[in-house]
């Protein structure tokens, strides 16, 4: 791989579409700082200074791909509510493609982190995870064989609020994409529901949520490596990439071939949203005809951008050129198979 195909690449990123179909949410932050404890109990009170929405979950997915030149098309439930209608203006206003489905049964997911100071101190969650009705069901499975004719990669962005089903993941299998053939499905797992994945062509856990599906730590005897066989035959995917933090990635395009793909950040901030920046770069790097190698590397690299930057970050083209520019050799080693 030379620095002038990944230059390629990058450049036909542009126009290229992606469908993300998942757990769509609005976060929600409040700034501030904290000088005094409440009189009315031990608790700090903060002195609000700063409000901001942003797109959360599958959302922050579809924004990365905008980001990179792409075009995204984003498919979920949100509620008949105020949250639902600053989600639908965040997400034209990043220049994401919507079909939603509108479930006023349900409320529209929205994360609201307390911070002082820079730091954290308290989230409040305000969901509804309950089972989907099977007519919101059927009204997505509606909307994705609508638009799947027009494109050949599907996001399975899975936060686990209730939009994946069995349903709805049966129903991708049986979509007719725009070569004629069904769109290749790419999928960010919850845990919790990793039974629903078999058959997907290719997963993107990262080191805990593969441990989590395969039974085995990722640091434990055979490494990376046995936990991606104990995934290929738990779920019978195509493909495993496995996001190992500081340690890199591990791509799996089989069992016994598996290739390890060092980390090129050199600061770590926040590390939120990281694995939305990782598929998104992925889906949208297999949409312009890279390789899977080549698209895992560029993915590795919108990685490492953004997570030097505060908060749900994206990477840009011309971030990824200068990323490129700055590691021009790939030290890509082989895994070791398993004895």
């Amino acid at each position: 791989m030379i620095t002038t195909d990944m230059l390629s690449l990058i450049d036909r990123l542009a126009g290229r579409r992606v469908m993300i179909v998942g757990d769509v949410m609005l976060d929600h932050y409040t700034f501030g700082s904290v000088t005094r404890i409440s009189p009315e109990a031990p608790v700090p009170v903060l002195q609000v200074s700063d409000e901001q929405y942003r797109l959360g979950g599958a959302g922050n997915v579809a924004r990365n791909i905008v980001a990179l030149g792409g075009q995204s098309l984003m498919i979920g439930v949100i509620g008949t509510d105020q949250d639902g209608q600053t989600l639908t203006t965040l997400l034209a206003e990043a220049g994401v493609q919507t079909d939603l489905v509108h479930d006023d049964r349900r409320r529209t997911t929205r994360k609201t982190r307390i911070i002082a100071q820079n730091q954290q101190i308290v989230r409040v969650d305000r969901e509804h995870t309950g089972e989907l009705s099977k007519t919101v069901v059927g009204a997505l499975l509606e909307k994705l064989a609508d638009h799947a004719q027009r494109h050949d990669i599907i996001i399975v962005s899975d936060y686990g609020k209730g939009v994946v089903t069995r349903a709805l993941m049966d129903g991708l299998q049986t979509l007719t994409g725009q070569s004629g053939a069904r769109p290749r499905i790419l999928v960010d797992p919850k845990p919790c529901n990793y039974d629903l994945y078999n058959g997907v062509d290719l997963l993107t856990p990262n080191a805990k949520e593969a441990s989590e599906g395969a039974g085995l730590p990722v640091t434990g005897p055979g490494g990376p490596t046995a936990v991606a066989k104990a995934l290929f035959e738990r779920l019978g995917c195509g493909q495993l990439l496995i996001t190992l933090g500081a340690q890199g990635m591990a791509l799996f395009q089989g069992p016994e071939n598996g290739q390890r793909i060092p980390t090129f950040a050199r600061k770590v901030f926040d590390v939120t949203g990281a694995g939305d920046t990782v598929i998104a770069t992925l889906a949208l790097s297999l949409a312009a005809g890279g390789d899977l190698l080549s698209s895992a590397v560029l993915a590795n690299h919108a990685a490492g951008i953004v997570v030097a930057q505060v908060g749900a970050a994206t990477a840009s083209p011309e971030g990824l050129r200068e990323a490129i520019a700055d590691h021009p050799e790939l030290d890509i080693e082989a895994l070791p198979a398993l004895g």
